[in-house]
């Protein structure tokens, strides 16, 4: 018995050497970062901040790779496949969690062929329209819905998406018919917005704010608890809607089976990034918040989203389209 369990001591101490020295040896080549979506957006804006950072700690290339498409599927699902060596990850979303209820048919299933790595950050929407759609506030908006009901189309990034998710829930709770128009990503849908070929979308605060300073659309409200520093003069959605609140967070993930020790030194890179003074401070300027969490509080953060988004969907009633 005695030289069973000494075995054993010694076969994990094995492994756990193995381990480590695989983290030690890694990465050996440039690192790629597949964000799930197109140029530009929130997902886009926060990778690149990452890259320079990530590849002077880590002595690699690290080159960013946008497959955007399908409510970030298509991304995700290149990731879900490839090798578990820590040299592949995923800038993810909320949109992620919300998938996992709204696409059943999506071909991975994200904590069964992902694993946690790091959160990046937080931020809110804003929602906007058209000028020529004449309205200046959300309760002009609300009305004019409502008078013309199903008239009015909405753009989004695609099915899932977390503005897709904000219209809808907006929709539910301000008890007005709006139709769903999606798009490749939140560059296609803002720029169909700025055209006038739809007239209203939730988007990133900072991406908007100089297209409404510069009269291209009119800001109406910001989606969070509080009024956005961006944008003072938008009173926020929940002045007119009690309770309302909708937001984008973004983190990294890797294939299922990337060793635990590689993904704690890229979160730990990630979080001293993400925590310095001057991030916090350029990320409040840019309407986003930082919460540093390790593998084990993502994991669990991404566990507990994928119920909430399930209830908010449930409530909202929201289907892919």
């Amino acid at each position: 018995m005695l030289g069973r369990r000494t075995a054993l001591a010694i076969g994990a101490a094995a492994v756990a050497g193995a381990r480590g020295a695989a983290a030690q040896a890694w990465p050996s080549r440039p690192i790629r970062i597949i964000v799930p979506f197109g140029l530009g957006g929130s997902a886009d804006v926060a990778g690149r901040f990452l890259q320079e950072p990530l590849q002077q700690a880590f002595g690699q290339p690290v080159v960013i790779e946008n497959r955007p498409g399908a409510g970030g599927t298509i991304g995700a699902d290149a990731v879900a496949k490839a090798a578990p060596d820590g040299h592949t990850l995923l800038l993810m979303s909320n949109t992620h969690t919300a998938n996992e209820t709204l696409l059943p048919n999506r071909p991975y299933v994200l904590m069964r062929d992902l694993s946690a790595v790091a959160f990046i950050n937080v931020a809110h929407h804003v929602l906007v329209v058209h000028p020529s759609l004449g309205v200046n506030s959300v309760q002009e908006l609300i009305a004019y819905c409502k008078a013309n009901p199903g008239k009015l189309d909405y753009a989004s990034s695609g099915p899932g998406t977390p503005y897709h998710v904000a219209g809808e829930v907006f929709r539910a709770m301000a008890g007005i018919e709006i139709t769903h128009i999606p798009f490749r990503g939140s560059n296609e849908a803002r720029t169909a917005l700025i055209a006038g070929q739809v007239p209203m979308m939730f988007d990133a605060i900072p991406t908007m704010t100089e297209q409404a300073r510069g009269g291209r659309v009119r800001a109406l409200a910001t989606t969070g608890p509080q009024r956005s520093p961006l944008l003072p003069d938008a009173p926020t959605v929940a002045e007119v809607l009690p309770g309302y609140e909708a937001s984008i967070w973004l983190g990294l993930m890797a294939p299922a089976a990337t060793p635990l020790p590689i993904r704690e030194r890229i979160a730990a890179e990630v979080n001293r990034v993400m925590d310095l003074p001057a991030t916090r401070e350029a990320q409040q300027r840019a309407g986003a918040l930082v919460n540093p969490m390790s593998v084990g509080a993502f994991d669990r953060f991404l566990r507990e989203d994928i119920t909430r988004q399930a209830e908010g969907i449930r409530i909202a009633r929201i289907t892919a389209n």
